[in-house]
C-alpha cells in the first residue's frame, strides 16, 4: 500500500487461528498518506480485489533500463557481529534480491508504465549491503529512526545515494519498530528527500516474536531456524514490487488506495512441498521460497506468480 505496510491488523487469536493453516489467504494492508504498509495476516480479504481495477494516476515508476538496484541495512544482532553477511537467514534474504530480477514473477511489473510510456524493467540488482550490528539507535525504532538510518548509510558513504535505488532496513528480530509492526503491519514502503535527492526505502522486520501475525506457515522451506527470515521474503519481494511501480506513491493503486502487491497480499498461487514439508512456490538461485503473487495491470488483470 502507499506508505506501503504490510499490515498486521488482526487480533491475535485470530493471527494464531490462521497461521495453523499452512498458506491460507489474507487481506492486503490498508493504505497510509505517507507511507504504504501490508497489513498483518487475518485481516479482511485483499484490499480492492478482482473486481476492482488498479489504475494509473500521473506519478513516476523506477522505469530505469537498467532496472531496480536493491540497498540492505542490516540492522541489529543478524551475524553476530561478523564483517560480512553470514548466517542463512541473511544470506536467504540477500539472495532473494540477487535472483528476484529477470524472474517470470518479477516480470510482472513490467506492465507498470508511467505517462511516456516508460516501464518497470525485469531487472534488479542487489547493489550494496551494509551492517548496524551496533544497534545505532537503540532496538525500539520510530518510522523516523528508519529514514535516519538510511540516511547515516548515506551521508556515510557505506552506501551509495542512488535515485534509482531501494533502501531496506531489515531488522533484527530483537528489534520493534513503535508505529505498529506485528501488530498494524509487517513492512512498508515510502520516500523523502535524503541528501537533496529523492530516496526510496523500506522496513522489513523480522517477526519472530510474533510469527503467526506476518507469516503464511509456522516453518518455511529454509527450516525452523529461519523462520522469520523466511517470512520476510515475501515482505520483502510485496515492498520491492510497490517501490518499483509506485515509487513515490502517487502513481498506481485502486479506488482503495491499494498498491499492486496489496492486491494480491496473503495469496500464493499454486504451491510446491519442500523437503521437510513446508510450502514454497519459487526458487531463485538454488533457494526456495514462498512468496505472495502480484497484481497485473493491463487489459486482463489479476494476481499472478508470473507475466
Amino acid at each position: 500500500m502507499r506508505r506501503s505496510l504490510l499490515a498486521v491488523c488482526t487480533a491475535l487469536a485470530l493471527g494464531l487461528a490462521v497461521a495453523a493453516a499452512p498458506a491460507a489467504s489474507a487481506s492486503a494492508p490498508a493504505e497510509a498518506t505517507e507511507i504504504q504498509q501490508l497489513h498483518a495476516r487475518g485481516s479482511a480479504s485483499p484490499r480492492g480485489g478482482a473486481s476492482t481495477p488498479i489504475t494509473y494516476h500521473g506519478g513516476a515508476v523506477m522505469a530505469d533500463a537498467g532496472g531496480v538496484h536493491a540497498y540492505v541495512v542490516w540492522y541489529g544482532g543478524w551475524d553476530n557481529g561478523a564483517t560480512t553477511v553470514v548466517s542463512k537467514g541473511s544470506t536467504l534474504l540477500a539472495d532473494e534480491l540477487a535472483h528476484i530480477g529477470g524472474s517470470p514473477y518479477f516480470n510482472i511489473n513490467t506492465t507498470y508504465t508511467n505517462g511516456s510510456g516508460g516501464y518497470v524493467h525485469n531487472a534488479v540488482t542487489l547493489a550494496g549491503q551494509t551492517t548496524d550490528y551496533g544497534y545505532s539507535l537503540g532496538k525500539r525504532l520510530t518510522d523516523a529512526n528508519i529514514r535516519t538510518i538510511v540516511s547515516n548509510a548515506i551521508s556515510s558513504g557505506r552506501l551509495p545515494k542512488d535515485t534509482n535505488g531501494v533502501y531496506f532496513v531489515l531488522t533484527a528480530k530483537d528489534v520493534s519498530e513503535t508505529s505498529g509492526f506485528l501488530t498494524k503491519y509487517c513492512g512498508w514502503h515510502t520516500h523523502a528527500t535524503i541528501g537533496g535527492s529523492d530516496i526510496k526505502y523500506a522496513f522489513v522486520g523480522d517477526p519472530s516474536t510474533k510469527l503467526a501475525n506476518c507469516s503464511a506457515q509456522s516453518v518455511g522451506p529454509n527450516g525452523s531456524a529461519y523462520a522469520g527470515a523466511d517470512a520476510m521474503a515475501s515482505v520483502v519481494a510485496h515492498e520491492l514490487e510497490e517501490a518499483a511501480s509506485d515509487p513515490d506513491l502517487n502513481a498506481w493503486y485502486d479506488g482503495s488506495g491499494a498498491e499492486n502487491a496489496d492486491k494480491c497480499a496473503w495469496t500464493f498461487g499454486a504451491t510446491s512441498i519442500a523437503a521437510n514439508g513446508a510450502k514454497y512456490n519459487v526458487t531463485w538461485g538454488t533457494t526456495q521460497y514462498l512468496v505472495q503473487q502480484n497484481w497485473v495491470a493491463g487489459a486482463t488483470q489479476g494476481c499472478a506468480m508470473s507475466y
